[in-house]
């Protein structure tokens, strides 16, 4: 290949067209329709309602996604761009594209170890990774499977401040470079696939291992076996209906036996101690703040040493706010149609988020980023980067580690093909004078 072609579009080209000229064809598809399909169909029942599944109706994903297809490229020509560079700096962060992956919580429904599978994928293509607050593997762990890529990490606001002070400095220790807030989530929206199969993952013990290998949080359990049991919450359970009861029997021991694999420590002790229960409970019990406020995020400077992200912010006046509270950047999402159905597109919020606070604040932006050219799009107009959700995940169930790394190839590709036939350079030189609405 010339030098005059090279770049990391040009050689994902070549690493699927030669084995394709021997009648090999990618495990892990391009397009990102075929992609979320397969991965679908390869994903039980509940893991395909949680990772792929929204609020309500379903209208805030369509959203997010008709707002990137109201935008048009406008290619130029005779610019002689040959080369492209890709890198860019984040609050400290070397990047070598503007792309991280974002936190997808309970990915462990889609298959064993699977925080540190995505992080050994993130590694591969060089691209950070923020790291699930509602992980499946405790973030000591996911750190070194980063190898020394750089990561964030995502704090939900427990309601317990001693919880919320061990994490962060669990982060600091671990090596994170920045903290990322989640706001939008103080509780959960009305995620109709998931309530149609009654499925919580925390509940079966999934997605809490940040908690139970947290000294506050083992603490508190700690606490709760020490003041007794609660009084049984009715599961509304009719024992005139013999088939119900049946059914609820076979769940309730697949749930203990999630629990007891789930929790540190081996299966057979944990079948027989309280703790594992004990420690879902408390975690339902305390793991968002619904009272959180701008009181709390104030607070974070004298808390930790790490730039500040808040992510969730859709709103043009809470981004003057958090920029007038310090905060390093803002993630603008609406946590991929997930939280507030109808909610207002996350692109659509991005142009006037930008526009409110100017050129200079840090915007990142998530939800309904799907392709190389949608990730164009968002930095046209006015993202800094942006993060990758739910596509890495479908690589994950594809093809494990290899498939993560082939997803975020895939979308770094196509970014890099846009920005060599439209005449873009660099990052920098990714302008809305590149777009069309309509």
């Amino acid at each position: 290949m010339s030098t005059l072609q090279s770049g990391p579009g040009r050689r994902r080209q070549d690493a699927l067209y030669r084995p394709g000229a021997l009648g090999i064809a990618p495990t892990v598809p391009t397009r990102a329709e075929e992609l979320e399909a397969r991965a679908l169909a390869t994903m039980s029942r509940r893991a395909g309602a949680y990772i792929a599944g929204g609020a309500g109706g379903g209208a805030t994903m369509r959203s997010n996604r008709e707002a990137f297809d109201r935008w048009r490229v406008v290619p130029r020509m005779l610019h002689a761009t040959t080369t492209r560079d890709l890198s860019t700096t984040l609050l400290g962060t070397e990047l070598t594209a503007p792309l991280l992956l974002a936190p997808v919580g309970a990915a462990g429904l889609v298959t064993d170890d699977a925080d540190l599978l995505i992080a050994q994928g993130a590694h591969a293509s060089g691209v950070p990774y923020v790291f699930s607050c509602q992980g499946c593997s405790p973030m000591e762990e996911t750190a070194q499977a980063m190898a020394g890529t750089p990561f964030w990490y995502q704090l939900y606001w427990s309601t317990d401040e001693e919880l919320v002070d061990s994490m962060i400095g669990r982060a600091e220790t671990a090596g994170a470079q920045a903290l990322v807030v989640t706001l939008d989530t103080t509780m959960l929206g009305w995620r109709t696939q998931d309530l149609d199969l009654g499925s919580l993952p925390f509940a079966r013990g999934q997605g809490i291992a940040q908690y139970t290998s947290d000294p506050r949080f083992m603490e508190l359990v700690r606490e709760r076996l020490a003041a007794g049991a609660r009084a049984a919450q009715s599961l509304g359970i009719d024992p005139r209906r013999p088939l119900q009861a049946a059914r609820a029997a076979k769940g309730g021991v697949a749930t203990l036996l999630s629990m007891s694999r789930e929790h540190p420590g081996g299966v057979r002790d944990n079948l027989r101690s309280p703790e594992p229960r004990a420690a879902v409970e408390t975690f339902l019990d305390i793991y968002s703040n619904p009272a959180l406020s701008w009181e709390h995020i104030a607070t974070l400077r004298e808390r930790t040493r790490l730039p500040v992200v808040l992510k969730g912010i859709l709103h043009e006046d809470d981004a003057r706010r958090a920029f007038d509270c310090g905060v390093d950047a803002v993630v603008v999402s609406n946590h991929g149609g997930r939280q507030v159905d109808r909610s207002i597109a996350a692109l659509d919020a991005l142009v006037r988020v930008r526009e409110a606070v100017g050129p200079e604040p840090t915007l990142l932006m998530d939800s309904g980023v799907r392709s190389g050219a949608d990730l164009f799009v968002a930095l046209a107009l006015g993202a800094d980067a942006c993060l990758l959700g739910r596509p890495h995940v479908y690589g994950l169930a594809l093809d494990g580690e290899a498939g993560v790394s082939a997803v975020i190839d895939n979308v770094l590709a196509e970014l890099d093909l846009t920005m060599g036939l439209v005449g873009a350079a660099t990052v920098d030189d990714i302008t809305r004078e590149l777009l069309v609405e309509g």
